[in-house]
């Protein structure tokens, strides 16, 4: 008779909460909790920059102002997912969104989706420094697996995945319907067991040290990641 194999038990461990929705701050960033009447004339605006920010989005471009509060209006509503506006702390001005969503505190497992920033946040260390308290958020709080998954066409939302920090896990093939296109899924994931070198990693490159007179970057945030990621993304462009 073969042998029963089990996964490992977990001793003492707890369903973490879900997340407050507090506000997150660091040297660069700042994440409140959205707020149609507070954010969205700000992000509108940001966004309007450059339409390209929501081809893999389900939702989006909006005409108007208005279109877009009463989008952040409806997507506020609930509580799955849980929407941030990000502010640059360096220009003052709210410049993208990011949530939590697919909440299982009873799995341990918790999503970052629905990133979407304007080319004004774009590449810059607040948006990083965004994400690392989000993430930190979570593993502080108790969660095992934190995931990020995206359009399996998005690139550089794939480029972006592996540079933060998170192992590849393959593709879902016709997961979804995206504005009447097929949608073949990647998906990634960080874990707790990780999230010590990670958080060490994101600390080192956020320091004020890393980056040169001119804001160049001294040591890349992939190469600080690199040794901890369990699996690289092999459908990267070499």
């Amino acid at each position: 008779m073969a042998e029963k194999r089990f996964g490992v038990r977990l001793e003492g461990w707890t369903p973490p909460p879900r997340p407050p929705m507090g506000v997150l701050e660091g040297r660069y960033a700042r994440l409140v909790r959205l707020e149609a009447d507070a954010h969205a004339a700000d992000l509108h605006r940001a966004n309007s920059a450059d339409d390209a920010i929501w081809d893999y989005l389900p939702y989006g471009p909006f005409s108007s102002a208005a279109a877009y509060h009463r989008w952040v209006r409806s997507i506020t509503a609930g509580d799955d997912p849980l929407f941030y506006a990000i502010q640059n702390r360096e220009t003052g001005h709210f410049g993208g969104v990011a949530s939590y969503l697919r909440i299982t505190p009873e799995a341990g497992s918790i999503e970052v989706g629905h990133i979407n920033f304007a080319p004004e946040l774009q590449r810059s260390r607040a948006a990083t420094e965004a994400l690392f308290l989000m993430m930190e958020w979570a593993f502080e709080a108790g969660y095992r697996r934190y995931e990020w998954k995206c359009d399996a066409l998005n690139i550089p939302s794939r480029r972006a995945a592996q540079r933060l920090g998170f192992s590849y896990e393959g593709i879902f093939r016709q997961a979804a319907v995206v504005k009447g296109r097929n949608r073949d899924t990647a998906w990634f994931a960080c874990i707790d067991t990780e999230w010590p070198a990670l958080r060490e990693a994101y600390r080192a490159w956020l320091h004020p040290s890393n980056f040169d007179a001119k804001g160049g970057q001294r040591e890349s945030l992939s190469d600080l990641t690199r040794l901890v990621r369990v699996t690289s993304d092999p459908g990267l462009p070499r």
